[in-house]
């Protein structure tokens, strides 16, 4: 199977030559251009999900070897997440090699973080399937690169990963409601409800406004990315 010139251009971009080129290509073909003779992304967006996590989850335990897994977890988390895989994509212009149908394209699916993020997935199990754990393991450190290092900054800011959560998805950022306050004047508790335009929220109660809001930004973005 020969590749067209524009996923030629995407192989140099993302730096595997496929011994298997059909892999390519299914692993850029979105759903709305599938049929029963050209299968979509989406089995190797599975995939590649599992891969990715191993791959970030050995570079973070070998890259701070005194983090524990408290430290460890929200780190990942910044690192697997659909947007930062979308960020990765729009690093080596997946968009312009996606395989979508008309109404897709029509709607500026080559921007969407999701269809973005699938994709990146799934070319990373494509290059897995053609050259093994050795073959892609170098090409995520490599993309993924300083974001590695950058994890344990982005990791301590939840709210800031929430509101680019909601963003991401066309939501108003989102709203950080005081519901209770108990406690003496000189050691309050808080309890603040971290809340999104589409009804999901999640409540916390710390010592601090900022604490609490902060721990409810954390729970409610792992329950939404882990959906």
């Amino acid at each position: 199977m020969k590749l067209s010139a524009d996923l030629k251009d995407f192989e140099q971009r993302l730096g595997h030559r496929f011994t298997r080129p059909e892999l390519l290509v299914r692993a850029l073909t979105h759903p709305s251009l599938a049929s029963q003779t050209r299968p979509s992304n989406q089995r190797l967006e599975f995939l590649g999900d599992r891969v990715l996590n191993l791959v970030i989850a050995e570079a973070l335990f070998r890259h701070d070897r005194l983090a524990d897994e408290g430290q460890l977890a929200p780190r990942y988390n910044v690192l697997v997440r659909k947007e930062t895989c979308a960020d990765v994509a729009r690093q080596i212009d997946l968009g312009a090699a996606l395989k979508l149908g008309r109404s897709e394209m029509m709607s500026g699916g080559r921007r969407k973080n999701a269809l973005l993020g699938d994709a990146m997935e799934a070319v990373i199990a494509a290059i897995y399937l053609d050259g093994g754990l050795e073959a892609a393991k170098p090409i995520v450190l490599r993309l993924w690169g300083k974001r590695i290092e950058a994890a344990e900054d982005q990791a301590r800011d939840p709210k800031t990963a929430l509101q680019e959560w909601a963003q991401a998805r066309g939501m108003p950022p989102p709203r950080y409601v005081e519901t209770a306050r108990s406690g003496p004047d000189h050691a309050p508790q808080f309890t603040i409800a971290a809340r999104l335009e589409n009804g999901e929220e999640e409540i916390a109660t710390a010592g601090s406004k900022r604490q609490a809001e902060q721990v409810a930004a954390t729970a409610l973005l792992s329950r939404l990315e882990g959906d």
